[in-house]
């Protein structure tokens, strides 16, 4: 560990820990940030009680434990050690301990003093995964509220420094400078049409023969690693070729951080995993893809998509280091340098496009149901939060004033992501399935779609991770005070534990239509027709992705037996009226349905209803059909777009939502006391829409609309002229050029926020200027437009002076009569 960059800065480190209580340390990679300070932190005791370091991968976590144990002549576990999910080697003499994020949080909420930890290393910050960021709000408050003398550290080799100061204010910042070796920088942009993996593997096979040492090429995801390992079998048989992503077990990531065996070298293909807190022996080349897959969380349907984006400027430094770290390297960039310039310098923090179902009821397990009361990097969305307190909700975990139920007290206790937190705690009686349920969905088989096969090969003990699994089950079930036998394990209970756990995920298969469904929030899913599980009436999806289309891709689910939910489970289930308008009859029809989420299961009809339920029938027709069965006038539409541009340009007034999904979602509040007495679908024709959307506006809303966002301008004619409104762009008035003669800028409305966009017409109103800066146009532009409109209309006023001169509609010959 000889002549690493960051002992250059060792002594204001140590002495910046011993008196500061935080730190904020950026130093390249390589430097030594992740092994040599903590060692020395160690070996100075530079802090009485324990030292905890947080990595946000388990892989970094084991091998960098390792790798310090083996500097002091140490196994793991004695005064360095570490603790992943399933997995703890420490001891009582750990002094050391090198933690993953959920490991972290559940330190802290079991102990808020953090009793005997005297520094938390946040290692590796810039990855900003939602569970860092949690633990540092965390850590932070503990510091002000309950321990002035914990010491806090955020290291990372690309850190935002100016937000990080601002959320640290009172931290010594410190920086190492350099890389233990230079490396090249070359960049190579695709071709038209050349696909990723014939370019990636192209350039590999390139700099192997050309180049020494081993090469470590960044792929965006697994399927493109496979592809361009397919393409690599021409190698020589010297070139060992190694795959590395997390859903690799522990020895084959191994085997592809290990030192290549004698007389070989190595292609590792990697995801971002190997970007931090890897030392892969004998890398010094880097082929860099600049891509990488992230998991972004639609709010609209709760279903996660996989989006293949560009790296931020940041990851691409940290794939760089890797070809620094033993001697002088190469970094070949499949992307121009112009390309990477023109992305952000970090990355988007998890925080801000991801599930935060977890992060909500870790804060109700903090005492805490408002984030802004915590210090953040970036405050959560609070339309991800308020969706989050939805789920937590409907899964018993949170009841309607947002206090944590026994479930959820019990899900704080386990540490268990909400939903199998919520079907544990509903488990009565079937402790041993619901926690080989649990253990089974964390340790997923790859390519295994029904869940069946996984359970089945589980019993047989041949799951490819029998051992973790039973380990982690019966850690679980000594968690609850009980015993786990895989004996016990109840198949006819699977699915019905299951859809305790994914209620919004129960799917109905979708008439005439096999492989595809509809799922109980509504959202549509599908699988292969030729899947076993394309026939089922029924299923509980677990993992699904968002697609391009409306419809998500089904990648594991299980049947459901429908029946025997409802003898289980009944309060998933909900019983109500609904009357409707039948449009082939002509008339109001009622049923009584049996529901779990939007989902029908059962129903049959009612008697004849009232005639006063047709207000409601005509609502649920408008709700199935959508809004465009209204009457809507040119005026109707031309307010909606009015209101829709309000609420964008005038934020800060309480505007109601005006989107199609909440005026179909809010038909009670707005439209409801415009139908009373309609008697049928047709005479929906004669509901006035506007004064229904004023009304919905409010007062003084409905008082001021006409002046912040008039429907008209009048003109120094006189004339009115209606000004175009779409919401997204900005707003346009047509009107003839010599109308507004004199006038000396372009009008504003929206309180002065907003200028219109004047489309400036000929006599024969043809377009002549479009600008929104008419003061501009009168001193330049317009001399040009001058000259070519007195040829084509001469007996027409062009003055030189339009800006001083009187608008007018004549023509010379009327102004001079």
């Amino acid at each position: 560990m000889s002549q690493l960059p960051i002992q250059g800065v060792m002594p204001e480190l140590l002495s910046g820990v011993r008196s500061h209580s935080q730190l904020i340390l950026k130093a390249a990679p390589g430097a030594g940030k992740s092994t040599f300070f903590p060692l020395q932190l160690l070996l100075e005791r530079v802090v009485e009680g324990k030292i905890v370091m947080l990595e946000p991968r388990r892989l970094a976590a084991r091998n960098i434990a390792r790798y310090l144990a083996q500097q002091l002549g140490e196994n793991v576990g004695q005064r360095v050690g570490y603790r992943v999910r399933g997995e703890n080697k420490t001891s009582g003499e750990t002094q050391l301990e090198v933690v993953t994020e959920g490991v972290l949080t559940r330190m802290i909420q079991s102990d808020p003093e953090l009793t005997g930890i005297d520094l938390v290393i946040f290692d590796e910050f810039h990855e900003r995964s939602i569970h860092a960021d949690t633990a540092l709000a965390f850590c932070l408050e503990i510091q002000e509220a309950l321990r002035d003398d914990l010491k806090l550290v955020v290291m990372s080799a690309t850190l935002d420094q100016n937000a990080l100061s601002q959320l640290l204010p009172q931290a010594t910042y410190i920086e190492s400078q350099g890389r233990s070796y230079p490396v090249e920088f070359r960049y190579l942009p695709a071709k038209p049409n050349e696909r990723l993996e014939e370019q990636m593997a192209k350039q590999i096979g390139s700099l192997m023969a050309s180049e020494s040492g081993s090469l470590l090429a960044f792929l965006p995801g697994v399927a493109a690693i496979k592809r361009v390992e397919e393409r690599l079998q021409h190698l020589p048989a010297d070139i060992q070729i190694c795959p590395l992503y997390g859903q690799l077990d522990f020895a084959q990531q191994q085997a592809a951080i290990q030192p290549a065996t004698q007389g070989k070298r190595k292609v590792v293909l990697a995801t971002n995993i190997a970007e931090t807190s890897l030392t892969i022996e004998g890398i010094r080349l880097v082929v860099d893809s600049g891509l990488e897959r992230i998991a972004k969380f639609d709010l609209r349907s709760g279903v996660t998509r996989l989006e293949q984006v560009r790296i931020a400027q940041s990851s691409a430094e940290q794939r760089a280091g890797r070809a620094g770290r033993i001697e002088s390297g190469i970094c070949l960039r499949l992307y121009s340098e112009g390309q990477l310039g023109q992305q952000p310098y970090v990355p988007q923090a998890e925080i801000l496009h991801s599930d935060l179902s977890n992060l909500v009821l870790e804060l109700a397990h903090w005492g805490t149901q408002n984030p802004a009361d915590l210090c953040w990097l970036d405050l959560p969305p609070q339309s991800a939060v308020n969706q989050a307190k939805a789920l937590l909700e409907q899964l018993d975990l949170l009841d309607e004033k947002g206090q944590l139920t026994e479930a959820g007290k019990l899900a704080g206790k386990l540490g268990l992501d909400p939903r199998m937190a919520s079907m544990i705690a509903k488990a009565d009686g079937s402790y041993s399935t619901a926690v080989a349920l649990v253990a089974l969905l964390e340790e997923t088989e790859r390519n295994t779609l029904d869940f069946t096969h996984s359970v089945h090969r589980f019993k047989q003990g041949r799951h490819n991770k029998q051992k973790v699994v039973s380990l982690r089950a019966k850690a679980l079930a000594a968690r609850l005070g009980q015993s786990f036998d895989i004996n016990d394990l109840d198949e006819a209970m699977i699915g019905p534990l299951l859809a305790i756990a994914f209620p919004d995920r129960i799917a109905q298969a979708r008439n005439n239509q096999p492989g595809r469904f509809v799922l109980a929030n509504g959202h549509g899913a599908e699988l292969q027709d030729s899947e076993r599980l394309a026939g089922s009436d029924y299923l509980v999806v677990m993992d699904l992705i968002r697609s391009q289309s409306d419809s998500s891709m089904i990648f594991s689910a299980i049947e459901l037996d429908i029946h025997s939910l409802s003898n289980q489970f009944p309060s998933l289930f909900s019983e109500l009226e609904v009357v409707d308008w039948d449009e082939q009859k002509g008339r109001l029809i009622a049923e009584q349905q049996r529901k779990i989420g939007r989902l029908v299961i059962e129903k049959k009809s009612l008697p004849e209803p009232p005639r006063e339920k047709m207000t409601q029938a005509l609502l649920n027709f408008i709700r199935r059909k959508g809004l465009s069965v209204l009457n809507w006038t040119p005026s109707s539409l031309e307010l909606l777009e009015r209101l829709r541009c309000g609420q964008e340009w005038l934020p800060e007034q309480e505007w109601p939502e005006f989107s199609d999904s909440a005026l179909l979602n809010n038909l009670e509040q707005w439209l409801e006391p415009y139908i009373h007495g309609i008697g049928s679908v047709k005479a929906l024709s004669k509901v006035e829409l506007d004064a229904a959307l004023l009304a919905y506006l409010g007062w003084p809303l409905n008082q001021e609309i006409d002046k912040w966002l008039p429907a008209h301008y009048q003109v120094p004619t006189g004339s009115k002229k209606k000004i175009r409104y779409q919401q997204g762009q900005e707003p346009v008035l047509s009107v003839r050029m010599q109308e507004v003669f004199g006038e000396q800028s372009s009008p504003e409305i929206a309180q002065g926020r907003k200028r219109l966009v004047l489309e400036l017409l000929s006599p024969a109103q043809r377009p002549l200027q479009v600008t929104r800066d008419l003061a501009s146009f009168w001193a330049g532009a317009y001399q040009e437009v001058q000259k070519e409109m007195k040829g084509r209309y001469p007996k027409h006023v062009w003055p030189d002076d339009p800006a001083n001169h009187v608008a007018t509609t004549k023509t010379k010959r009327q102004l001079n009569s």
